[in-house]
């Protein structure tokens, strides 16, 4: 597929990709350059508070875990037969 660089230094992905990406209007990309290529990355961006509220709750998930009150489970059959009791 050909995308052709516009004025701003702008191109077009071909929706072909877009679509197979799940990408929409306002999702971000990472660009980097190596040896000659151009590799583009989709980004998922979080803001800060709520990166910080998924840190907070893994570590109360952690100290459950280290004090035995959270049940830990080897394989997800395990967890779902705990679920059907």
């Amino acid at each position: 597929m050909i995308a052709t660089i516009r004025k701003r230094s702008q191109i077009t992905l071909p929706n072909e990709i877009v679509t197979k990406l799940g990408l929409s209007e306002g999702d971000q990309l990472d660009v980097t350059e190596k040896d000659g290529t151009i590799i583009l990355f989709p980004m998922a961006v979080y803001p800060t508070k709520t990166i910080n509220d998924l840190k907070q709750e893994v570590n109360e998930i952690k100290a459950k875990i280290a004090s035995g009150e959270q049940p830990v489970f080897d394989t997800v059959d395990a967890l779902f037969e705990s679920l059907d009791q």
